[in-house]
């Protein structure tokens, strides 16, 4: 059975939204679920506690108040990847896992890289955790393949529209230095080197592909799909959206070798509410 991983930039979900991205999550086919800007608040601690609930493992490092991070769910067994303790600037915004597959170990990793506005302060944080984002994947290569899922809030450079003066060269420099540096091709792009499509927009004509999968070269060889789900991002009839990114699914012909037994974690909720059994 093909492995198949989701990722979808979550918003810092209140409990509200985060109930109704839980139910969404949940009926996603994919075994591994990438989300991204998570925070230490209700909402992405009630999507940590539950899908743990039922059964599955769930990576969510700890996030310092205010920042924001990265989580990993999985309906498959994980060990530890050693990316997450190797950066030591904002580490709570990657994260990493490996999953044993029919070829062995595959590391997936997760990262949030954070946004900047005009000021100094803002660049220079956006900066500094590249650089160390960079080290960290030197320091952690290893012969086990890596998918790099996540928002990494930059854009290739021949972006489709070009949103000329909005990013510096440095950010453009992190979007090729995944692929020269630690050898990880966009794998949207290798299945689809010309198709123009968009996981953020300010308005409907001026969009941004800003979510991203990287694999390295024996992920490329074994990858089936890579596909954005818009549906994520469309107004339900009362005019929410489950978060304003869409998701972007990635399918591997590789199968996974430790699955866990999980439940519907809708129904974990209800065991998460109902009160403990007194003893008399």
């Amino acid at each position: 059975m093909p492995l198949s991983l989701l990722t979808v930039n979550v918003g810092a979900p209140s409990i509200d939204r985060a109930q109704r991205q839980l139910r969404w999550l949940a009926a996603r086919p994919e075994e591994v679920l990438v989300l991204t800007e998570t925070k230490a608040t209700a909402g992405s601690e009630f999507l940590a506690k539950t899908f743990a609930a039922a059964g599955y493992s769930v990576t969510f490092p700890a996030h310092a108040p205010g920042e924001l991070g990265v989580m990993i769910v999985s309906k498959i067994v994980t060990a530890m990847d050693p990316l997450g303790a190797a950066l030591d600037y904002l580490p709570a915004r990657a994260t990493g896992v490996v999953v044993e597959t029919d070829e062995g170990p595959l590391r997936v990793a997760g990262a949030y890289v954070p946004s900047r506005d005009a000021t100094l302060e803002k660049t220079e944080r956006k900066k500094t955790w590249i650089e160390q984002f960079h080290k960290a994947l030197d320091n952690t290569s290893s012969n086990a393949p890596l998918l790099l899922l996540g928002d990494l809030n930059v854009l290739e450079p021949h972006h489709q529209p070009p949103h000329r003066g909005q990013f510096a060269q440095f950010e453009y420099a992190f979007y090729t230095g995944l692929t020269e540096r630690h050898g990880l091709a966009d794998l949207f792009r290798h299945l689809h080197p010309d198709r123009v499509e968009h996981s953020w927009a300010r308005r409907a004509d001026l969009g941004y592909r800003y979510d991203h999968a990287h694999g390295s070269h024996a992920v490329a060889q074994r990858l089936m799909t890579c596909e954005y789900i818009h549906e994520t991002r469309e107004n339900a009839p009362d005019g929410s959206r489950l978060t304003d990114h869409s998701g972007l699914a990635v399918t591997l012909a590789l199968s996974a070798t430790q699955t866990l037994l999980t439940s519907d974690p809708a129904t974990a909720v209800d065991a998460l509410n109902e009160p403990e059994p007194t003893l008399f």
